[in-house]
């Protein structure tokens, strides 16, 4: 099939960009071109992939195929290369790690001292949702995801990285700042700043205070975990956050821990990869450094 992979590539920029326009200008090609790349694409391919019945740029189902043939084409492409580089020199590679906001503190001190050890790979964190973290790990995107939750996926592999748990905080100046311990009916008549994200620690909270009928007032909700450090700083309401995230607020005295009798909600942190892929030089070597110190 002629023109095989630079329409593929034309193909893949267009759904990532969601735009005609954005990615003629990322290929530095015509809106024109890009068309009539996509329409010969599904000339050769005798299928339709976009639906253009509606406003906005969606796919057909066999769309979502070529999609995922294209994007895994692409990281294949990008693997071969690092390869190559590899082989001429053994330091040089790509590490791309998946993690949400949170994750991401878990990872800083081990990322500090591989950066120190492989000063030349290029080492790449990607803001990833943990939903997703299954499905960018199968189709190459990462070498490896920080999630708090375990699928119980035969296809994976995984190492506990750390273990945390979530902490009740308030500031320093809250009514409640001077109890010692707290339980859930303390706590209804509070404001909680709450992550406006599903996780299955988030409906933990929601089942602990369902099971003691007390009602939980999530009277203001923020998209990331450092909003709601603010706000709870503020004195706006109550939070639970996990404790690495507010460790240096905690040691600092700009937040207060109150332990809650009801909700000691342990979370452990795990490094996963897909089991039978093999790593690339640089994510073979952040693995060993990962098992030397975890081991440690």
């Amino acid at each position: 099939m002629q023109h095989k992979t630079p329409l593929l590539n034309v193909f893949l920029t267009l759904v990532e960009e969601k735009s005609f326009t954005r990615a003629a200008e990322k290929l530095g090609r015509t809106q024109p071109a890009i068309t009539q790349a996509i329409q010969r694409l599904e000339a050769e391919l005798g299928e339709s992939l976009l639906d253009r019945s509606g406003r906005e740029l969606t796919l057909t189902d066999a769309g979502r195929v070529v999609f995922e043939a294209a994007r895994r084409q692409e990281n294949l492409q990008r693997e071969l290369i690092t390869r190559l580089g590899e082989l001429r020199n053994k330091d040089a590679g790509r590490l791309v790690i998946g993690a949400n906001e949170s994750m991401i503190l878990y990872l800083l001190p081990h990322l500090i001292r591989y950066r120190q050890a492989y000063p030349k790979v290029k080492l790449v964190v990607q803001r990833s949702r943990s939903s997703e973290m299954t499905e960018l790990l199968l189709a190459g995107d990462v070498d490896f995801g920080v999630v708090s939750y375990l699928t119980g996926d035969e296809r994976f592999r995984s190492e506990v990285l750390y273990v945390d748990h979530l902490s009740c905080v308030v500031a320093p100046n809250h009514r409640l700042a001077h109890k010692k311990m707290l339980s859930i009916k303390d706590l209804g008549a509070e404001t909680f700043v709450a992550h406006n994200v599903a996780s299955p620690y988030r409906d933990a909270v929601m089942k602990a205070f369902q099971q003691q009928k007390i009602q939980l007032n999530m009277d203001i909700e923020m998209p990331t975990v450092e909003s709601i450090r603010r706000m709870v700083q503020s004195g706006l309401g109550v939070a639970f956050l996990p404790r690495v995230c507010v460790d240096q607020d905690l040691r600092t005295g700009i937040l207060k821990e109150i332990p809650v009798s009801e909700l000691q909600l342990e979370r452990k942190i795990h490094l996963v990869s897909v089991d039978k892929r093999p790593l690339s030089h640089a994510a073979g070597a952040f693995q060993d450094l990962m098992k030397s110190e975890l081991a440690g």
